[in-house]
C-alpha cells in the first residue's frame, strides 16, 4: 500500500512540474506575441510615413513630368529614314 501512495505522490509530482512547465511556455509565448504586436504598430507608423514622402514626391514631380512628356510626344519632326531609297 505504502508504495501505491509513494506512486501516486510522484504521479502528483510529475503533473504538478508539466503544468508548471506549461504556463511558462504560455507566458513565452505571450511575450512573443505581445512584441510583435508592436512591431505591427510600427509597421503601419513606417507604410504611412513612406506613402506621405510618396505622395508629396508624386504632388512635386507631377506638373515637370506631364510637360515633359506632352514636349516630347507633339514635337514632332517628320523626315525620311536614311535607309529609304525612292526608286525612278
Amino acid at each position: 500500500m505504502a508504495s501505491q501512495s509513494q506512486g501516486i505522490q510522484q504521479l502528483l509530482q510529475a503533473e504538478k512540474r508539466a503544468a508548471e512547465k506549461v504556463a511558462e511556455a504560455r507566458k513565452r509565448k505571450n511575450r512573443r506575441v505581445g512584441s510583435h504586436g508592436n512591431s505591427a504598430v510600427e509597421v503601419d507608423r513606417d507604410t504611412v510615413e513612406r506613402m506621405a514622402r510618396i505622395q508629396a514626391s508624386f504632388k512635386g514631380n507631377k506638373d515637370g513630368v506631364l510637360s515633359e512628356l506632352l514636349k516630347r510626344v507633339c514635337d514632332i519632326h517628320p523626315e525620311l529614314h536614311a535607309n529609304y531609297r525612292v526608286q525612278g
